[in-house]
């Protein structure tokens, strides 16, 4: 994973081609980049981070952010009865209970 200004690029290399390839992973819009070594790839994620920066700056448009740490999520009620009773029980919030348990998944 690479970060720069806040955001993250997954990359992947094609043996194929002999490149590397990536993505910017924080973005609803879809910034790729590409390079033949790792200097490359490097260089070419910060590019693409400041030429997406700049882009939204020409058009007088907000860029966007990596992610804020907020996520909603739409659980059915009987669920959403058993987290919370469960996160009580244990001492927890809600939030803090589900970001453990998230947090074991990665």
């Amino acid at each position: 994973m690479l970060k720069y200004k806040g955001y993250t690029g997954y990359v992947e290399f094609d043996a194929e081609a002999g490149i590397f390839h990536g993505e910017v992973l924080d973005l609803k819009d879809i910034i790729t980049f590409q390079g033949k070594s790792v200097e490359e790839i490097k260089r070419a994620f910060r590019d693409s981070i400041d030429d997406y920066l700049e882009f939204c700056k020409e058009r007088n448009e907000k860029a966007d952010k990596p992610f804020s740490g907020r996520l909603m999520v739409r659980l059915p009620p009987l669920l959403h009865r058993k987290v919370f009773v469960t996160a009580k029980r244990e001492g927890k919030s809600l939030n803090q209970w589900i970001a453990e348990k998230l947090d074991k998944v990665g």
